[in-house]
């Protein structure tokens, strides 16, 4: 994994992406692919990122993310 890890952000860095943009584009993707592994449960996929729910509700609203219901 840390290999493919290196490879990504080396293309990023490359490519000119901003610390910024790389941010949030990670953790839009993260956060969706937790909440697509947990079948759209809000509850469960905050439980699953140790974050509190309104926490993950707020970044659900912010990344315009669609959770499956």
């Amino acid at each position: 994994m840390n290999k493919l890890l290196d490879q990504l952000v080396t293309e990023m860095v490359a490519r000119g992406l901003h610390y910024t943009d790389a941010q949030r584009e990670f953790e839009k993707r993260f956060i969706s692919c937790v909440i697509e592994q947990n079948a759209g449960n809000l509850c469960k996929a905050a439980d699953t990122l140790g974050v509190h729910r309104n926490t993950l509700t707020r970044k659900v609203k912010e990344f315009k993310i669609r959770p499956r219901t």
